[in-house]
């Protein structure tokens, strides 16, 4: 959606909510436009989110203590 100046200031938090729920707001100023995004699309965009390996290896939720073993026991029979 494109903004006038004037009013993104007078709405500015239906333009936030907006941006968080639509995608990207477009604000303008006579020739001038800026655009308002969500920190998610920002990231996508701009390639700083870190990549699944990286969120695994680093900081964050530890897979320490997971048991991932297989289970062993016998499979139930099914009729065929």
């Amino acid at each position: 959606m494109e903004w006038r100046l004037a009013d993104a200031k007078n709405r500015f938090t239906e333009l936030v909510n907006r941006a968080l729920a639509e995608g990207p707001q477009r604000v303008v100023r006579r020739q001038d436009a800026v655009v308002v995004v969500a920190q998610r699309d920002y990231d996508k965009l701009s390639g700083t989110r870190r990549d699944f390996k990286d969120f695994l290896l680093g900081e964050g939720p530890s897979l320490d203590g997971l048991d991932i073993g297989r289970d062993r026991s016998p499979l139930r029979k099914a009729p065929l």
